[in-house]
């Protein structure tokens, strides 16, 4: 089938929705199938055989990473070109209106994805009284498509409950070659530690910004100032950070990337992602690959993939002490660790991006089956 795929986000740019869209194209393709990519122009015209369609945008005032991308009348006549047999839109807001947009007026069948938890954000960037409002203009969109994809059952139930139709389960994957226990070099905990590859280490990976909620891991070296923190990635939030943090033994790592990003998960004593706002936590799956143990909020997908006292630790969002106690715990009993490490590589091993893809082909070919256009169509 041909497959096009409208997203607000997608390479250069790193983040757990660019991870899950490259790989999904990349198994679409091998696959047999024909996908043509709408994005923010990032320079990229190709991706492992899909055409990458880059469309002018701006960055967003308040997260300049992200780029604001309007679906002039050039992206419909490049869209009539390729006569597509279905339009894929991802979380969307800007772009993803135009891909909603044309598949009514081509007549094509419409499916969406929500992956960024863009209601829980709002409060982190001051604008919680905008919530309301947002649930219903997600409703609107979404309820255009014929099935709507999440990648947790908590929003599954989440977007159900907030009145939007047809919510499925996408599952979750992982790139097990590229993330895997046997990476870990002393030459990567010396980097993370800062030099001191025999203190505890602790690492977060992903975006530093607000709604990931990292301030909350200064607390935890409060209560253990003999752990290093690595925090790999960047983000608008970056500077903020560097101030909380001075005078922990906090190392600024920058992004990382395949092999070195997996050394990265594998050299570490434990992953702490304390943030409350996820959907599913790619990077959580990543870490459990490279048999890195996990201590993350009990909220949103989180619990999805981390089983407590299983494959990691989970915590009370609103309990300060309940973060603090498993992180002790973790670095205070180096067998119960080892047995974390080998189940959460266990788990990850379930999941692989060719099983989630063939899972989403399968969605596709239902609606394609139904014959099912956007419910205003």
């Amino acid at each position: 089938m041909r497959i096009a795929l409208f997203t607000e986000t997608f390479l250069p740019k790193v983040d757990g929705i660019v991870t899950r869209l490259r790989h999904t194209v990349d198994h679409l393709q091998r696959l047999g199938h024909t996908v043509m990519v709408f994005c923010p122009d990032g320079g990229l015209r190709e991706h492992k055989g899909a055409r990458v369609y880059g469309v002018k945008g701006f960055p967003l005032p308040l997260y300049p990473e992200l780029k604001l991308a309007f679906p002039l009348p050039k992206v419909g006549k490049a869209l009539e070109r390729f006569r597509p047999d279905l339009i894929h839109v991802v979380n969307p807001a800007v772009l993803g209106l135009g891909g909603i947009y044309y598949a009514k007026a081509l007549n094509v069948p419409l499916v969406a994805s929500y992956h960024t938890h863009l209601p829980k954000y709002l409060e982190h960037y001051g604008l919680g009284v905008l919530e309301g409002v947002l649930w219903e203009l997600l409703k609107l969109a979404h309820n255009q498509a014929a099935i709507n994809l999440c990648t947790s059952t908590a929003m599954v139930q989440e977007l159900t409950d907030h009145g939007i139709e047809h919510c499925c389960l996408w599952q979750r994957g992982v790139d097990t070659e590229t993330f895997r226990p046997d990476l870990a070099t002393a030459a990567m905990r010396d980097r993370l530690s800062g030099g001191k590859p025999t203190a505890p280490l602790l690492l977060y990976v992903g975006r530093l910004s607000a709604e990931k909620q990292i301030d909350r891991l200064r607390p935890i070296l409060d209560a253990n100032p003999e752990a290093c923190l690595a925090l790999v990635g960047d983000g608008p939030h970056r500077a903020e950070l560097e101030q909380l943090f001075a005078g922990t033994q906090t190392q600024f790592i920058g992004y990382l990337h395949g092999e070195q990003l997996g050394a990265a998960y594998a050299s570490a004593d434990a992953f702490v992602f304390p943030s409350r706002t996820e959907t599913l936590g790619l990077v959580l799956l990543e870490a459990m690959a490279a048999g890195c143990p996990v201590v993350a909020a009990n909220s949103g997908g989180i619990p999805d993939i981390v089983s407590d006292g299983i494959n990691g630790f989970l915590f009370d969002p609103e309990d300060e002490q309940g973060a603090i106690a498993a992180i002790q715990r973790l670095l205070a009993n180096p067998a119960e660790r080892e047995i974390l490490r080998q189940a959460a590589r266990q788990e990850a091993e379930r999941w692989s991006w060719n099983a989630a893809t063939r899972q989403l082909q399968d969605y596709y070919c239902e609606v394609l089956a139904d014959g099912c256009l956007p419910l205003a169509a």
